[in-house]
């Protein structure tokens, strides 16, 4: 079995979807724009042991299977996945084929491939009665015990640097010792002033990130990156576009004018998704990369991709796209299969006003406890199993 073929999990006998929306608390900020709302599709498979196409009763609980029920989330993020209506499609050419045989195309519909590919890892891990995180982690080849817990930052969007410097106060106040701030919304000297006002709020034992989502232009982040050098930023994420790879490297490899070795370092987010992980390396446009695995196709295509980084020496930083809660537990026991995983952008579950369920993984100190029950969080989501 590989990242991009997960067979040898088992016949399904069925899949099926239905489709959800949750608003946003407060718009959230970035250089793309505001995210108010989020849409996707909740998925449930049902493995079986003896491959025929007979499904269940359609309600998930009784069924003629004998296998797990396993949960996925698709929800796609346009400018990261694919399109909603893409992802329905991609969802859509599945009935009546054979999965895991026929699986969505990772590269054109990632959002519909996390879903189910999600789905049968759950199912699998819950058959097994093993933590998804341990069931990752094994078949990924990856030798050392799945984390407990798993450090998070929190994520401040853009505002004033008033607003955004009592929200990173508010977010240190409650546990959290790495904060990551939205910028590129608003032009160099502002977002500095944002920057500065959140270094003096919270002191220098707190790691701040910056992302940019590719707003700058290579002379706008190089002044940008001399300017931001000063708060001593853990890094700053994908401040070109996704395609400008070769500018990365330059980013990198460019030190401050009479200060040499003090730049500060580089993270990919979009460049992962969109040039893949390989390109990314070749081109030395990295010190970091930031995994979504709804971006990439899935927890077990996540999981490579961060081991590839390790192997190169990049550190991997496992976020989200908001998603809703099960994609997220999911996101956590990828995060978890990771050994000693930097701190992950999961705590964005307080981002949304309602969810599909409870948060098995509620955030406290500044970490999330990685679920002890088999599957995505044991019983947690019963409720959601049955539709």
């Amino acid at each position: 079995m590989t990242a991009d073929d997960p067979r040898g999990q088992g016949p399904v006998h069925a899949m099926r979807r239905r489709s959800f929306a949750l608003d946003l608390t407060r718009p959230l900020g970035t250089a793309r724009g505001a995210i108010r709302r989020r849409e996707g599709f909740l998925i449930a498979v049902e493995r079986g042991s003896d491959g025929d196409d007979e499904g269940g009763d359609g309600d998930g609980a009784g069924s003629d299977g004998d296998g797990a029920v396993g949960l996925g989330e698709a929800t796609p993020l346009p400018g990261w996945t694919e399109s909603r209506e893409a992802c329905a499609a991609a969802l859509d050419e599945l009935d009546g084929r054979a999965i895991p045989e026929s699986m969505p195309d990772a590269a054109s519909t990632p959002a519909a491939r996390h879903g189910v590919s999600l789905a049968l890892a759950d199912a699998a891990a819950r058959d097994a009665e093993a933590r998804l995180a341990d069931r990752l982690a094994d078949e990924a080849g990856v030798t050392a015990t799945p984390a407990d817990a798993v450090p998070v930052n929190a994520t401040v969007g853009d505002g004033s640097p008033g607003e955004t410097a009592a929200e990173a106060k508010r977010a240190v106040d409650e546990g959290f010792d790495c904060l990551k701030l939205k910028v590129g919304a608003r032009d160099v000297d502002a977002d500095v002033e944002r920057v500065r006002a959140v270094r003096e709020a919270v002191g220098d034992a707190v790691a701040l990130r910056a992302d940019a989502n590719g707003a700058w232009d290579r002379e706008t982040a190089r002044r940008a990156l001399d300017a931001l050098a000063d708060f001593d930023l853990a890094y700053v994420e994908q401040p070109l576009p996704a395609d400008d790879l070769d500018g990365l490297a330059a980013l990198r490899e460019g030190d401050r004018p009479g200060r040499p070795g003090d730049g500060v370092p580089i993270a990919a987010d979009e460049s992962v998704a969109g040039r893949g992980i390989d390109a990314v390396l070749d081109a030395g446009a990295a010190d970091a990369v930031v995994l979504k695995p709804m971006a990439l196709g899935g927890p077990d295509r996540a999981l490579a991709v961060a081991l590839r980084a390790r192997s190169a020496g990049v550190d991997p930083v496992v976020t989200t796209t908001i998603d809703a809660v099960v994609a997220r537990t999911a996101a956590v026991h990828v995060a978890a299969a990771i050994p000693d995983v930097s701190p992950c952008g999961l705590a964005t579950g307080s981002l949304l006003d309602e969810d599909l369920a409870p948060d098995p993984c509620p955030v406290a100190d500044g970490q999330i406890a990685v679920p002890t029950g088999p599957g995505l969080a044991g019983g947690a989501f019963e409720d959601l199993r049955r539709w």
